[in-house]
């Protein structure tokens, strides 16, 4: 049996371990990816290597959730500090534009699931004036949902319907 010379050996294995890493960088477009629909939820699936190879990816969470249930709470008139109590500290509070504020959010799950939104509140005299988007957010349950994968691979659905955040009174 005769023997491969150790340099062609070793440009094998450097040949074979680069076509493996390979897979791992690729920066094309996935095919058949989805164009983020009404709710601002976008789902892509990630790339593989040999259909069943595939890199980790973690979650990745950047700036202010901002629920459903957060948006209702707003009525002009509110304060700054009634404001911020509610939607939390802007991600973007711009010296410029100091009456407005920006809260922005993003989610890029590992497996490719991605969801963005934002919220913008306009001031007038320290006082609310109005507020634009969040006419798509989800619900706290439905993000909670989101986050845990309570379905693996599935998107939960985002309601149409604002929810009740007041308790139910009681009478005695």
């Amino acid at each position: 049996m005769r023997m491969l010379p150790s340099y062609r050996t070793t440009a094998l294995a450097l040949i074979a371990l680069s076509t493996l890493l390979s897979g791992c960088a690729s920066k094309k477009p996935v095919e058949g990816a989805a164009a983020p629909d009404a709710t601002g939820v976008q789902v892509s699936k990630s790339s593989s290597l040999f259909g069943f190879l595939k890199p980790y990816r973690i979650d990745i969470q950047q700036g202010n959730f901002v629920s459903k249930e957060m948006v209702a709470q707003l009525k002009p008139g509110m304060t700054r500090e009634q404001v911020r109590f509610v939607l939390g500290t802007p991600l973007l509070a711009d010296m410029f534009h100091s009456d407005r504020w920006d809260y922005e959010f993003r989610l890029a799950k590992g497996n490719g699931e991605l969801m963005s939104s934002r919220v913008s509140v306009f001031f007038k005299d320290n006082l609310m004036d109005r507020y634009e988007g969040g006419n798509d957010l989800p619900t706290e349950q439905e993000y909670l949902s989101l986050i845990a994968g309570s379905k693996k691979g599935a998107m939960p659905e985002l309601s149409d319907t604002p929810t009740n955040t007041t308790p139910p009174s009681s009478s005695k």
